[in-house]
């Protein structure tokens, strides 16, 4: 079960919780008329191209930002990756943007803590707990922050015998 499974399953999550939180969508030069509003886009590691990141919004980024495999003797070997998720609104409205950022944020983070584990084999580590920032940067008519997780990850099945010492 590789870190790329956990961004697929993170993705379809993500994309299901939010589907219905519909939000504003900036002009383009070349639009002829306002997009509609829509949920966020969701995106694995970086967005297709990083000069668009104030084009595509609103989005979300989900990054692996470090993984560990350890094990003690006597027990089973364990995994733990560290997911790092950017998020990314619009809206010319200060208030209404920050308020809409917190909103998203909101709803990402309950679904996971209703859910906890995906696919049956991806649990997030409550221990670790789930951190969240909203960036105070001013940035308007864009707003951000991010949420950075633990996932217990599935151990890798080894193909030699394994010897006790």
């Amino acid at each position: 079960m590789t870190k790329i499974f956990l961004l697929d399953a993170l993705k379809a999550f993500t994309e299901e919780a939010t589907k219905d939180l519909l939000m504003p969508v900036r002009m383009q030069k070349d639009d002829k008329e306002q997009p509609l509003p829509r949920a966020p886009d969701v995106y694995k590691m970086r967005l297709i191209k990083s000069s668009d990141a104030q084009k595509v919004a609103p989005y979300i980024i989900h990054g692996i930002i470090t993984g560990r495999d350890s094990q003690t003797p006597n027990n089973r070997a364990t995994g733990q990756t560290v997911v790092r998720s950017v998020f990314c609104v619009y809206n010319e409205d200060e208030q209404e943007g920050s308020l809409m950022l917190l909103n998203l944020m909101e709803r990402y983070r309950i679904a996971l803590l209703e859910k906890i584990m995906l696919e049956d084999r991806y649990q997030l580590d409550m221990e670790d707990g789930l951190d969240l920032i909203i960036y105070p940067d001013d940035t308007a008519p864009y707003y951000a922050g991010e949420m950075v997780g633990t996932w217990i990850m599935p151990a890798v099945t080894r193909k030699v015998k394994e010897y006790v010492y």
